[in-house]
């Protein structure tokens, strides 16, 4: 637990389990032609590693996906309530994400970059970042992808930790993979 009571997260392993927490390696640059056109949106909602790596909650692993994140109402019970989102929100949006011009709250989904439906940390702030709801890479669209990783990893054919490092090291490459 952290000084505020809250659940502390591990970063992403790497491939190969390490006893300690490892930092999540460079993101993965987006294939030519992968971004999305249209948008006006920094390079950084693509693959927001450098301000928000990703974490993950170290209670949910490979072995217990049935008794957490595949347990119908998983996510209802770890979500952080959002006076805590709503605050690192607004943080963010005047320091860290201070790129973006609209400072309103309601323009932006406080995401987890790795999904709590993927076992991603429910508070670890750096598993959390204002996603902007606008554009073709907008919140609705990750939400996309985070509901067919958490199916594939529910139906075994892909695993816990590659889910989290494909949504965390490049979400839109990862939607381009699994969902097309």
């Amino acid at each position: 637990m952290d000084k505020e009571g809250a659940p502390s997260a591990a970063r992403l392993p790497s491939a190969v389990p390490l006893p300690s927490p490892v930092p999540l390696p460079s993101a993965i640059p987006l294939p030519t032609g992968s971004r999305p056109t249209g948008t006006a949106l920094p390079s950084y909602v693509f693959s927001p590693k450098v301000i928000t790596p990703g974490a993950i909650d170290p209670r949910v692993t490979q072995d217990n996906i049935d008794s957490t994140i595949c347990r119908a109402g998983y996510t209802s019970r770890v979500r952080p309530p959002s006076s805590y989102t709503t605050r690192l929100k607004r943080e963010q949006l005047s320091t860290s994400y201070s790129e973006f011009a609209d400072k309103r709250t309601g323009s932006y989904e406080e995401d987890h970059l790795v999904p709590l439906a993927l076992g991603g940390s429910p508070t670890d702030p750096r598993n959390l970042w204002p996603e902007p709801y606008v554009g073709a890479a907008g919140a609705r669209v990750k939400d996309r992808l985070e509901n067919r990783l958490h199916a594939m990893v529910c139906a075994r054919s892909i695993g816990l930790t590659e889910a989290q490092r494909a949504i965390a090291s490049n979400w839109w490459g990862a939607y381009m993979r699994y969902v097309g």
